[in-house]
C-alpha cells in the first residue's frame, strides 16, 4: 500500500547555496492575491521594472508578467539582502505605486513566492524556453515573441566550471 506524498501548502525557501565568486542564479515566481489579473498591462509592467531598478540588491534577468503571475530570474548583488528580503521590498513598492495610481486595491500579492536555485547553465535556458512560452500555452497570444510583457533587463550570465 503506498502512501501519497501531502501536497505542500507553502513553498520551502532553501538557502542560497553560495557558488564560489559568482552569483546563485534564481528562477522565481511571485502571484497576485487570489491569482486576480491585476499585471499584464503597460502600466502595471512600467512599475514593476521600476520596482526591480530600485530594488537593486538582486539583478533582474528575464521575466514573463502574466495577467496573474510574474516570473523571472535574477541574481545577488548584495549579500546583505536575502531573496526574501528583496522580494518584500519590491512587492511593498509595487503595491504602494499601484494603489497611488489606482490600479488595485487592497492586497495585491499572495503572501509568498516559489523559487528555484538553478543549478546547471542548461538550466537557464531551459527554464526560459518554458517560461516564455507561458503565454501561449495560456492562449494569450499565438506567438510567446510577440508577448509585450516580458523582457530582459539584465544580461545574467551562467559560467559552468567545466
Amino acid at each position: 500500500m503506498s502512501q501519497a506524498k501531502p501536497e505542500r501548502r507553502y513553498p520551502a525557501h532553501p538557502p542560497v547555496l553560495s557558488v564560489g565568486n559568482r552569483s546563485a542564479l534564481i528562477f522565481l515566481t511571485v502571484c497576485t492575491k487570489d491569482r486576480r489579473r491585476l499585471l499584464a498591462s503597460p502600466a502595471v509592467a512600467g512599475v514593476l521594472l521600476g520596482a526591480w531598478r530600485a530594488a537593486d540588491a538582486w539583478a533582474v534577468g528575464r521575466y514573463v508578467v502574466m495577467p496573474d503571475h510574474v516570473h523571472l530570474f535574477c541574481a545577488s548583488v548584495d549579500l546583505g539582502f536575502s531573496l526574501g528580503q528583496w522580494v518584500s521590498f519590491w512587492k511593498h513598492g509595487v503595491t504602494r505605486e499601484m494603489h497611488r495610481r489606482g490600479l488595485c486595491e487592497g492586497q495585491l500579492w499572495q503572501r509568498d513566492h516559489w523559487d528555484t536555485q538553478l543549478r546547471q547553465g542548461e538550466d537557464y535556458q531551459e527554464k526560459w524556453e518554458y517560461v516564455k512560452n507561458n503565454p501561449v500555452r495560456a492562449g494569450l497570444v499565438g506567438q510567446a515573441e510577440v508577448w509585450p510583457y516580458q523582457g530582459e533587463m539584465q544580461t545574467l550570465m551562467w559560467h559552468d566550471k567545466r
